[in-house]
């Protein structure tokens, strides 16, 4: 294992941000320690330079008296062309000359350094020139050295030490600062790690807290409520459908024990009649089954939409139903929406069938545009139903007195399906007021363009 993937985000955050700001540091500092050293370098030649071509000006003998100073520059030595000190200044006095270096006629003045095992001289040569070597030496060749002692900053390594003392004192400061930040910022985050910890399949209404502002840390946390939120929806509804299924199954499993068990104990009982009821109740425990899955795909399940001609479904539908109850359609052309044609088909099949179990003597089905949606509405010309039992139609198994009478194998998940299909296509699907029968009105957006 490397050591990254050993590290936490806070630790490799922490290193990054030090190793980074030395690196950056050092760059800098590698850059001052050269503009510094030129600066002075540059500086003590110029001076050097001057003093040079002022003792120089200043010369109206052959031998010249020793010249006056400044501590900066305080090495002068006047130098014949057979290596002879002719004159010196007092620091200069008794030596021999500083350099045998002897620069060419055409480039008078030179800049150098050299160094002894006693110490490093920075100076510079000058030649008079051929006027004033005629004028004070009958035209013998001289040279001029003047400098000094180098400094420490540049004979020494210690502007490098002092430099990368500070770089590295700034970098563990940097990285300091870097590791207290970093665990204020994720301060949230472990917040959000603590709450989803508590989190259990038993208990999924917790929350995580939620920052303000729209950081990365505050879209996790809505990002993580959100799931959560979708998580405990299905749990719902998987709790809820077993529920269901267990209390709609218990009557006619208990039925099914009991023509069983008749038909072992009692001997006058036909077989065939016990084994022909005991079918039929199993057929309609496989309808409740089969319904009540196709319920829970429809809630949970994420579907691929297609464009969706409403009025061509309507008319396919409406074509394949009975005539004994006749079927009016009312509708535009081309009502086109984005959604699964199957489970759009099984909405018009449940509506239509439902109209035509409960009217009298026709169904109307419009289809029309409205507010950028499509609107199918599905009237018949029964008894209607009462304001109050409107929703209740849409919950699972609920079945109406009526309902019953007209169709006793029903298993009362017709409407809470086609209203889960047309929840997942962002519809809606309720029953409005009418001047007779039910109307069911299913509302879904309009497909783009």
């Amino acid at each position: 294992m490397s050591l990254p993937s050993r590290l936490s985000v806070h630790a490799i955050l922490t290193l990054a941000a030090g190793l980074l700001s030395l690196i950056a540091l050092s760059a800098v500092g590698i850059a001052a320690d050269l503009a510094i050293r030129i600066e002075a370098e540059q500086r003590i030649f110029e001076n050097t330079e001057r003093a040079a071509v002022d003792w120089i000006g200043a010369m109206n003998q052959a031998r010249p008296p020793p010249p006056v100073t400044t501590s900066d520059v305080n090495l002068l030595q006047l130098v014949n062309s057979s290596g002879q000190v002719v004159s010196a200044s007092r620091a200069a006095a008794g030596r021999p000359a500083l350099s045998e270096y002897w620069p060419p006629s055409d480039d008078r003045i030179e800049h150098r350094t050299e160094c002894t095992a006693a110490q490093c001289v920075m100076f510079t040569a000058v030649r008079p020139s051929p006027q004033e070597e005629q004028l004070l030496w009958g035209g013998e060749s001289h040279i001029v050295y003047a400098g000094r002692r180098q400094p420490a900053i540049l004979a020494t390594h210690t502007l490098e030490l002092l430099l990368g003392t500070g770089a590295l004192v700034v970098s563990v400061f940097l990285a300091g600062a870097t590791w207290i930040l970093v665990r204020q910022a994720l301060r949230p985050v472990e917040a959000i790690r603590r709450r989803v910890a508590q989190v259990t399949v038993t208990d999924l209404s917790l929350r995580v807290p939620e920052p303000p502002g729209r950081d990365a840390i505050a879209r996790l946390a809505r990002t993580a409520n959100e799931t959560l939120s979708r998580l405990q929806e299905a749990v719902d509804h998987q709790r809820h459908f077993a529920s269901m299924v267990s209390h709609e199954l218990r009557t006619p499993m208990t039925g099914l024990r009991t023509q069983l068990e008749e038909a072992l104990l009692y001997s006058d009982v036909d077989p065939r009649i016990a084994v022909e009821g005991a079918l039929s109740t199993l057929e309609r425990c496989q309808l409740i089954i089969d319904e009540m899955l196709a319920l829970t795909r429809v809630r949970t399940s994420p579907h691929r939409p297609e464009q969706v001609d409403l009025t061509a479904l309507v008319r396919e539908e409406v074509a394949r139903r009975d005539t004994k109850v006749p079927i009016r359609i009312h509708a535009e052309e081309s009502v086109e929406v984005r959604g699964n044609p199957v489970q759009l088909t099984e909405v018009l099949l449940n509506l239509l069938l439902n109209a035509q179990r409960h009217a009298r003597t026709c169904v109307d089905v419009s289809v029309t545009r409205l507010g950028g949606q499509a609107t199918v509405s599905v009237l018949d010309d029964g008894a209607g139903i009462h304001p109050a039992d409107r929703e209740r139609v849409f919950a699972p198994f609920v079945r109406l007195a009526d309902g019953r009478q007209r169709d006793p194998q029903g298993s009362g998940l017709g409407l809470a399906i086609s209203r889960a299909v047309a929840q997942a296509h962002q519809g809606t699907l309720s029953v409005e007021d009418s001047p007779q029968g039910a109307k069911f009105v299913l509302r879904l957006p309009l497909a783009p363009g």
